[in-house]
Parts: C-alpha cells; sequence; structure tokens
C-alpha cells in the first residue's frame, strides 16, 4: 500500500486484474488485523469520502470505477488525493464488487489513515459521552450521528468495544466519524482520567432511583452509557457521581443503547440546543 508520510505527487494507476496486489490491500481492510496493523481503514461511497477529506482525514489511496472516469466531482476527489501524496486507482466494476463484497458496489472508496483523540482530552469541558463495551456498529454509528447533531466535545470507548473504523460502522455513522473525536480506552485508564477530570460523571442504571429528566447535568460531565446487554460494570456503576434511570411504562425491560444515550444527550443540552423557531 502507499505510505502517507512520502512527500511526492500521489501516483494514478488503472489496474484491470482482481488478483492485482493492491486490490488484494485494500480488500484485506474488512479484516481488523489488517486495520490494526496499518492503522488504516476503508469508506465507501463518494460521500463520506468527500466527507473525509474535507475533514482533514488523511488519504492513502483513492479507488474508483472506470464508469465514473468523466465525473468532475470524482475528478476533484482524484486531483486532491494525489495533491496530498495519495493514490488513485482505476477500476473495472468486478473489481469494485469484489473490495466491497458487494453485488452493487459504490462508484467510490477510500483508504484513510485512523484518528484517536487523547485519553487527557477527555472530561476536560464540556459534554462527553462514554461507551462501556458497545458491541454492535449501527448503535454506534447512530450515536456518533447524534453527538455530531449536538456538539457534543467528543466519544470514549471504554473496555472491548466494536471497531469503530469497521466497514460497518463507517457506513453506520454517515460520515459523522470525521467530525466527532474518538477516544479509545481501558476501564481503568478511563476510570484514572474521569478522576481527574473536573467533569462529573453520569450514569444509566436499571437500578437507579433518580429520574434522569430530574439530573444536573451542569457542565463539564461525561454521560456514561453501559453494555447493550449487560449495562454498566460495577465499578463504572459505583464510579458515577450519580446514576440514572430512564422511566418505561410498557413491558419492555430496557432501551435500545442508541436510543437510550440520544435520551441522555437531548436532555443534558436541552436548554443549549437552538428551538425550531429559532433555526
Amino acid at each position: 500500500m502507499h505510505r502517507s508520510g512520502d512527500n511526492k505527487v500521489g501516483s494514478y494507476r488503472k489496474i484491470t486484474s482482481v488478483s492485482n496486489p493492491l486490490v488484494k490491500d485494500v480488500r484485506a481492510l474488512h479484516q481488523k488485523k489488517f486495520r490494526d496493523a496499518g492503522k488504516q481503514f476503508l469508506a465507501e461511497g463518494q460521500k463520506l469520502v468527500r466527507d473525509a477529506i474535507e475533514a482533514g482525514w488523511a488519504i492513502r489511496t483513492l479507488i474508483y470505477g472506470a464508469q465514473s472516469v468523466d465525473d468532475p466531482a470524482i475528478g476533484a476527489l482524484a486531483a486532491r488525493t494525489k495533491a496530498s501524496g495519495g493514490m488513485v486507482l482505476e477500476v473495472t466494476r468486478q473489481i469494485l464488487e469484489k473490495i466491497s463484497r458487494r453485488d452493487n458496489p459504490q462508484s467510490v472508496l477510500g483508504v484513510f489513515e485512523q484518528r484517536l483523540g487523547k485519553l487527557s482530552d477527555v472530561g476536560r469541558d464540556g459534554l462527553w459521552v462514554a461507551l462501556d463495551r458497545v458491541r454492535d456498529p449501527g448503535n454506534l454509528g447512530t450515536i456518533l450521528r447524534t453527538c455530531d447533531a449536538t456538539g457534543v466535545q467528543g466519544v470514549v470507548l471504554v473496555g472491548e468495544t466494536c471497531d469503530p473504523f469497521s466497514v460497518e460502522a463507517v457506513r453506520a455513522t454517515m460520515g459523522s466519524l470525521f467530525h466527532v473525536p474518538l477516544v479509545r480506552a481501558g476501564e481503568s485508564a478511563f476510570l484514572g482520567q474521569a478522576g481527574l477530570a473536573p467533569a462529573r460523571l453520569l450514569g444509566t442504571h436499571l437500578d437507579a432511583s433518580i429520574d434522569y429528566r430530574d439530573a444536573d447535568y451542569a457542565q463539564p460531565l461525561i454521560l456514561l452509557m453501559g453494555n447493550e446487554q449487560q449495562g454498566l460494570t460495577a465499578a463504572l456503576a459505583a464510579a458515577c457521581d450519580q446514576t440514572l434511570r430512564i422511566p418505561m411504562t410498557g413491558r419492555a425491560d430496557s432501551l435500545n443503547l442508541a436510543v437510550s444515550t440520544g435520551l441522555m444527550i437531548y436532555e443534558a443540552l436541552r436548554r443549549q440546543l437552538p428551538r425550531a423557531d429559532d433555526a
């Protein structure tokens, strides 16, 4: 794969063979071990690729279908990729299908460098969201979109979580991955930072007695949300300044993680977000 450390203008290649080593390298990014090894990931679709480039994420490789060679928007992406030292690959539809593992592939794909924020920034100011062992990439994507829409400072992935750079997770964020700072931390490291930060820590818990609508959401603040099946670990729950309950009157025993996180975020920011008639 192209190495982003080069200072040269990027290159262009036309590829027609599915067995080309460059095609194999890009396709391998569907596997976490290869994403981790190269600290890179795959974004599918013209919108996601454009969002990432415009947000300043480093692109290593742009791949587009030969049928789109005359599309001026794709030409602009190719020019920006080469100007930044990235590689541009023009490929056949068969190769697009091979790389994306889909019968109806996007016409544009991009390989980007991964980017993570610093744990030391968590809880310094504003509102942060921490997710304990989130496992569903769809939930993670929806939460990142909500955080993007509401101006949350960033999201912390605590413990063993789904990979935010998997193709499924990136797709589910619909571009918000590129606008919301993302931090990864083990439980003990997160608790250590939370103890040093000025932010208070509020978590949701089924056994909590305080209604989430009655909590004090003064910032700086970290909202801590538990795993989809098990909720918060005992250590995380014990570290909270308050644990809160979202009341339910039906027969369901829990809410979807993305839904409950959205409720908490909007309640925490209720007095800060503009009203519809102010927009």
